[in-house]
């Protein structure tokens, strides 16, 4: 089954007998060798393995498939890591680490946490399942008012790429709203992104290695899981609900795995509008500073949030915390302008990576957000839409309920409720994706929790955007599957 080869003389590795003709994945064969290997005794207890890229490179596999065997196998108690020295045999194979059970092959498939349908809003179905409201909902006046001003650009700026950090007046604008509002910042803090995916992105190429533990939501935004996993690194679900985190767990995990960054929604969670108390914010802040990970907060829904709502970056004072915000939940996703703040050490490290990756942001785009929000009607815009969200959620509660949905948690605010049957999948081969598939045959597009989590459902359950959740052609549909 394998040979031994060695590798930069610092001792032998398995080269495995990979045989590509064979229906088992490239996966399910790495995984079956060395628990072999391990069982009868060919590695030792305590025997370090290779790196992800060096047993990529040796068995002539990619870094992504490594980094899921490795997963695999430690899930199943045969590997353990340390932090920063790699992977380890474990020493009693017996004992499984603390970690969430493996997805089944395919729950997390980029394929479909990405699918087009959900982000471009090209198309005729109803999208029930989206993660923007509808047009008029945003103040259609004020936001190409902005896009207007903006194209009136002065031409000695068409000269050149931009400032590397952003355009100077949003990142001044934003670090004063900031520092009134939630925590001292400086513009020179502040690095402004393509939308919040581009400042998750960014994070993760500056501060993790493949192979390194990522904790993340579960459930939790699908998008991260993906992004994570692209990386190299290892996501670890830490459970989330209508309580909070379960702390608990963190601790278990961070104790026994090092992991380098936690990925947190603190104010209205996606998928299930949630927010952290104080309490368990400071408690978050507590557990990073005691295993030393970085604590990145996904705060693009604040200021759909209530005043005085918990806030890790305002506790911490950006020490170990990068706070990633957002227009496209209050303006328009179509814009794609975010930001990152972080501390004055960690900016220009950040910044070296946006520049070699992609050097500057669109100044038009970043300079028709600065006009949006600085113009005098955003704020009250803003409170009309909060109004509007209350609204659209309490009837979403009230019309899903009607056709035998219960909502995962109450929400407290934002954009979506989150909801399904008290029932579990699996009946006649039912799932929430397979509900997805016919929805999307009637016409409606649909977010089934698997998008959202790790682990297999419990229950078929779906993340409702509140703007389209009480449709009647929506709730005939799930009559029809109740």
């Amino acid at each position: 089954m394998t040979e031994q080869m060695p590798c930069d003389g610092s001792g032998s590795w398995p080269l495995l007998a990979i045989d590509r003709s064979r229906r088992a994945s490239l996966v399910d064969q790495i995984v079956g060798a060395i628990s072999t290997m391990v069982n009868e005794r060919q590695l030792g207890a305590g025997t370090k393995m290779p790196s992800v890229r060096q047993f990529a490179k040796i068995n002539h596999v990619s870094t992504y498939t490594v980094v899921d065997a490795y997963e695999r196998l430690h899930q199943r108690g045969l590997l353990c890591s340390r932090r920063g020295s790699g992977f380890f045999v474990n020493r009693n194979p017996s004992q499984a680490p603390c970690t969430p059970a493996a997805a089944p092959p395919g729950l997390q498939s980029e394929s479909d946490a990405l699918a087009p349908d959900l982000y471009s809003g090209l198309g005729d179905a109803l999208p029930v399942g989206a993660g923007w409201l509808p047009p008029e909902w945003y103040g259609e006046n004020t936001l190409l008012d902005a896009v207007r001003h903006a194209l009136k650009i002065p031409a000695g700026r068409l000269r050149g790429y931009g400032h590397p950090l952003g355009f100077p007046s949003l990142r001044q604008y934003l670090a004063s709203h900031l520092s009134g509002e939630l925590f001292d910042v400086e513009p020179d803090q502040v690095l402004l992104t393509h939308g919040a995916t581009h400042a998750f992105d960014l994070v993760l190429r500056t501060l993790t290695r493949p192979g390194d533990v990522v904790l993340v939501e579960d459930p939790g935004y699908g998008n991260l899981l993906s992004l994570v996993r692209h990386h190299g690194c290892i996501p670890v679900g830490i459970a989330r609900g209508e309580a909070g985190l379960d702390m608990e767990e963190l601790a278990r995990q961070a104790a026994a795995l090092g992991p380098k960054l936690m990925l947190v929604n603190t104010v209205l969670h996606n998928p299930l509008g949630t927010s952290l108390s104080q309490a368990q914010a400071h408690r978050l802040l507590a557990l990073a500073e005691q295993f030393d990970f970085w604590l990145v907060e996904d705060d693009i829904y604040r200021e759909l949030a209530a005043p005085g709502d918990a806030s890790l970056a305002a506790m911490d004072g950006l020490r170990r915390v990068i706070r990633v915000g957002s227009f496209s939940k209050t303006l328009s996703p179509v814009l794609r302008v975010g930001s990152l703040c972080a501390s004055r050490s960690l900016v220009p490290e950040l910044l070296r990576v946006k520049m070699l990756t992609g050097l500057t942001t669109s100044e038009i785009n970043e300079r028709a957000v600065f006009d949006a929000i600085s113009a005098r009607g955003y704020r009250r815009m803003v409170e009309r839409l909060s109004v509007q969200l209350g609204d659209a959620r309490e009837r979403s509660l009230e019309a899903l309920g009607s056709v035998g949905l219960h909502p995962l948690a109450r929400p407290r605010g934002g954009m979506f409720v989150s909801a399904g049957w008290p029932a579990a999948p699996g009946a006649e081969g039912r799932t929430g994706r397979t509900v997805a598939d016919a929805a999307l045959k009637s016409g409606i597009l649909l977010a089934p929790g698997e998008f959202f989590t790790q682990r297999v459902p419990e229950r078929i359950w779906f993340r409702f955007n509140a703007a389209y959740a009480a449709n009647p052609q929506l709730l005939a549909f799930l009559r029809t599957q109740g």
